[in-house]
């Protein structure tokens, strides 16, 4: 994770840290403790715009912009609109976003999953894109801008 935090510092557009206090404010308000992974990114960035431009491809949430997917997505915290363990965390430019499942782990860590718009909250528009933050930021920095599971999606048949 330190290595990709790096690169984030040094090519990217990231924000200050969030402050231990913002991050302990946060795991009260959303009544879900931060992975590793996202503790690191936060206590290093409190969100980051990732390739050049205002319309960046990758835009990680400040702490204080995460949300309940289903109120970003459909406008209602409702069960109707979507499960209530999906946050949007990071915006896309085509107003999509990559959407943190805090309702499973793997190895400790919340996967991440396509928040395509026309197909939430149904899980098969919506799969898992990563296991980890760090394997999702991984794929987004190599990537160059462009939504990396996208062809892996494709070719899966979804």
């Amino acid at each position: 994770m330190t290595e990709l935090l790096n690169v984030v510092a040094a090519q990217h557009y990231p924000h200050p840290p969030a402050t231990a206090a913002a991050v302990e404010a946060f795991e009260h308000r959303m009544g879900w403790r931060l992975d590793p992974d996202l503790r690191a990114f936060y206590s290093r960035f409190d969100g980051a715009k990732l390739f050049r431009g205002s319309n960046a491809p990758y835009q990680i949430l400040p702490l204080a912009e995460v949300r309940r997917a289903r109120v970003v997505m459909s406008q209602a915290d409702t069960d109707a609109a979507g499960p209530a363990s999906w946050y949007a965390v990071c915006q896309l430019q085509d107003s999509n976003y990559v959407l943190l499942d805090v309702g499973q782990q793997f190895d400790g860590r919340y996967p991440l999953r396509d928040g395509y718009r026309e197909g939430f909250p149904d899980p098969y528009y919506c799969p898992v894109i990563a296991h980890s933050f760090a394997e999702f930021l991984a794929g987004a920095l190599a990537a160059a801008g462009r939504s990396y599971w996208l062809k892996s999606i494709e070719e899966e048949g979804q």
